[in-house]
């Protein structure tokens, strides 16, 4: 999730970009590909993951494995964690982790993955009204309120046509995705506010960590493990698995902080406008879903909703 939220480990704080050096470009190019493609695609592999896995173990064992890869590559380079990151890791993981993607996981046993992604693609929006609301500050200007109006208009067309009228279980498992993007908006807010400090691969792997914890803690509460053995999981739900944990969490993931190294971050952030357009046509080249004219109207209100919040937050950040 960031935006696309989903991929989840992009809003943990990221290094301050430096002046950019002679970089190669093949390597840029991959870099970029990585982040707009891999995290565009991770909503199909959701779904086709969470058909004959159960979904809060899904989530928990993708996030498990991910942080523990993350976590023994942070202990090579002698990255040691505090005890206030430890405690912060907690709380991020459960707005993040538990809440932010275990209701997409859960969802996506009925919502189509490219609906899924739109409705995750709002979650600038309800960054900036958070963000406001805990400063008690609110500040706007013609171009975010014109973002903002348009993704709610965009989101409401989805949740009104699309996710109505495909059924009652597409329509509750759309309201969990809008509940999972403003809970990854929570915790976007708390990790900006709790000034954290340290390496980010630190902080997401113990994001990570935590948040897998809690989601196989709360699967086994609420009896995911009634009728779940191993021997039923498909071919494609693992395959699923592991293009989530090794493409989606550890490979984009270290672009996308490579990038941040080197580029701007509102110039790597672009990917939010590009993974809604990948995840929408994957499912449709692969998973039969509809592409409708509402489907793409409503794409085109949303994504052009971020881009237009992203812009007013700009030159609010430029005026103050």
């Amino acid at each position: 999730m960031s935006t696309d939220s989903t991929a989840v480990v992009a809003s943990l704080p990221a290094p301050v970009a430096s002046a950019r050096p002679r970089l190669n470009r093949a390597a840029v190019i991959l870099a970029f590909l990585s982040i707009y493609l891999i995290w565009g695609s991770t909503y199909l592999a959701i779904r086709y993951a969470v058909e004959t896995i159960p979904p809060l173990y899904t989530a928990g064992l993708r996030h498990l494995t991910a942080g523990s890869i993350l976590l023994a590559w942070c202990l090579a380079k002698r990255l040691r964690p505090t005890w206030s990151q430890v405690r912060a890791s907690l709380i991020i993981g459960f707005f993040f982790f538990l809440i932010g993607h275990g209701t997409l996981h859960w969802a996506e046993q009925r919502v189509p993955s490219g609906l899924a992604s739109l409705l995750i693609a709002s979650e600038p929006i309800w960054v900036f009204l958070l963000s406001a609301a805990a400063a008690r500050r609110w500040r706007l200007n013609g171009v975010l309120l014109a973002g903002i109006l348009l993704g709610f208009g965009g989101v409401g067309l989805l949740m009104g046509r699309s996710a109505l009228n495909s059924g009652p279980g597409v329509f509750i498992g759309s309201l969990a995705v809008v509940l999972g993007a403003l809970s990854w908006s929570v915790g976007i807010v708390y990790s900006r506010r709790s000034h954290l400090s340290g390496h980010p691969l630190l902080l997401s792997a113990l994001s990570l960590l935590a948040g897998s914890f809690q989601l196989l803690i709360v699967g086994t509460a609420v009896g995911e493990y009634r009728g779940f053995s191993f021997a039923s999981v498909s071919l494609r739900s693992w395959l699923a698995l592991g293009y989530l944990i090794l493409f989606g969490s550890v490979v984009a993931f270290t672009a996308y902080n490579w990038l941040l190294e080197h580029y701007s971050p509102t110039l790597v952030a672009t990917h939010t406008y590009v993974n809604p357009i990948v995840a929408v046509l994957l499912g449709w080249l692969f998973a039969g879903e509809a592409v409708t004219l509402n489907v793409l109207l409503s794409t085109v209100m949303v994504i052009g909703a971020v881009m237009l919040v992203d812009r007013g937050m700009a030159r609010l950040q430029q005026s103050s």
